[in-house]
């Protein structure tokens, strides 16, 4: 998987089962010192042929094996993902910068994406429907599409290899995995346990490069069948574009820009916890997080001292310590963030609280940013439209729920809300009037495995999760049996 030279570790793309290296390297870096962790090979075009003709030559087997085989592989990568939890959890905070305590959860969740998976593989079913015509049958099966090409973001570098994973591999699929060219090396650990796993080589392939390079070579490689995707709209525009001339199926989870409406019946406590929950976890990096907030003039005034108390006693620091905020992934991302302060300010907003880098004593490398709460908000400043991702929150006082609700449905983005209140009739109007593929209702975000994960508009096509999103990685094949 990887040399290791003056304590180094120089990793190398699993391309067909085999480690291959490669000339020119992207350096990893680690977000809270600034330090590099390792390098991997810069790949481009020749690598995303090697990659996609490799599994493409091994998917008809794999696809021949009964379900409940392929489930069997799944079942014992999920093992040894279980038996290096902690490893893999210290490999994904030290290239990504979440807190340990996340980092493990989300361990714990790429178990869960690959056990799942393995689970519905008695549940990939087809139909016998009677024919117009005598002594016939119409069947209808399900088959898989072939490669499946998987495009990771660097929020959940882990998780979302599996997310991505076990449904392509349960029905029938191979895959190539391109991770984010900042955090591959939680990708490339599961190539290799994929390896140990004993799935056949070729099933799982790993390669690494930026987007330009390797991840168009690879969309617009023409035995790559269906590529799925969690990052940008940016991205998801580049994707959607190059899979055009090859009418590609796409599946793309993209941006957010989540309301969080506090009605004056909501159960305070409850909010505030959810709403700190919902914007800081991961530095606020979370597509689902809550990223403007809609708050009821009568409960403004309660509802916002609880919650500017417990935004200023968070714990920033070393991600390996018991702290509740980590660093912003990179220099990139800091400055975006903190332009998008620098703005809001010069526009008439009030910074409550942060609202400033850090970078004084242990903040002195890496790239730290202050929770922060923005009030004095418009719906024409950027930190109201755009997202944000990162510990900012933009909060908006409002004269009624009517009024947060056409807010909220004021944006291009549509794929998480968050609502706190206990009026049953306001809660029934959400499923009419709230236009979002995910509401979480007097509760924090966080995903059901089970459950369906898509979003509206400018974020995304598909879905991901549950029988719906296993569903997305099968085609159907219609066959007319006639015995007469």
């Amino acid at each position: 998987m990887f040399t290791e030279k003056n304590g180094l570790k120089h990793y190398r793309h699993c391309v067909d089962g085999a480690w291959l290296d490669g000339a020119k390297r992207i350096e990893v870096e680690n977000p809270a010192t600034g330090e590099i962790l390792a390098t991997v090979p810069a790949g481009g075009g020749a690598e995303a042929a090697l990659a996609v003709e490799g599994a493409s030559r091994a998917q008809p087997a794999w696809e021949a094996l009964p379900p409940i085989r392929r489930a069997d592989h799944l079942r014992r990568l999920a093992a040894l993902v279980e038996r290096d939890a902690e490893a893999l959890a210290r490999l994904v905070t030290m290239e990504q910068g979440k807190p340990i305590a996340e980092a493990r959860g989300e361990v714990q969740g790429t178990a869960l994406y690959l056990t799942y998976a393995a689970e519905e593989a008695r549940r990939i079913t087809g139909d016998i429907l009677p024919s117009d015509e005598p002594d016939e049958q119409v069947w209808i099966q399900r088959t898989a599409h072939g490669v499946v090409l998987a495009l990771t973001a660097w929020n959940y570098p882990l998780a979302l290899t599996a997310r991505k994973l076990g449904p392509a591999l349960v029905t029938g699929n191979t895959v190539v995995v391109k991770p984010h060219e900042g955090t591959p090396l939680s990708a490339l650990h599961i190539a290799a346990l994929a390896i140990d796993a004993g799935l056949p080589k070729g099933v799982v392939n790993v390669v690494t490069g930026t987007g330009k390079a390797l991840g168009e070579a690879l969309v617009r490689h023409p035995r790559t069948a269906l590529v799925t995707l969690t990052g940008s709209v940016r991205a998801g525009r580049e994707v959607f574009a190059a899979a055009a001339d090859g009418l590609k199926v796409l599946r793309l989870e993209l941006g957010g820009k989540a309301p969080f409406i506090v009605a004056e019946d909501a159960d305070l406590d409850r909010a505030v916890d959810a709403a700190i929950a919902s914007r800081f976890e991961n530095c606020g990096q979370i597509c689902i997080c809550n990223e403007r907030m809609y708050v009821v003039d009568s409960v403004a005034e309660r509802f916002m001292e609880r919650f500017l108390d417990r935004v200023r006693r968070l714990k920033v620091g070393d991600p390996f310590d018991a702290v509740d905020v980590g660093p912003k992934f990179s220099a990139a991302e800091l400055a975006k963030v903190e332009a998008m302060v620098e703005a809001a300010k010069q526009a008439g907003a009030e910074v409550l609280t942060g609202g400033h880098r850090l970078d004084d004593g242990r903040f002195a490398r890496g790239y730290w940013y202050a929770p922060t709460v923005l009030t004095g908000v418009d719906h024409t400043m950027d930190v109201m439209r755009q997202e944000i991702f990162g510990p900012v929150v933009p909060v908006m006082r409002v004269a009624s729920f009517d009024e947060a609700l056409k807010l909220a449905n004021d944006t291009r983005y549509g794929l998480s809300a968050y609502v706190f209140t206990r009026d049953i009739r306001r809660l029934m109007r959400l499923v009419r009037e709230l236009d979002f593929g995910e509401i979480y209702v007097n509760r924090p975000g966080a995903d059901a495995v089970h459950a369906h994960h898509a979003g509206y508009g400018d974020s995304g096509l598909g879905g991901e999760d549950g029988k719906y999103g296993i569903e997305g990685y099968l085609r159907k094949k219609t066959i007319y049996v006639n015995w007469a």
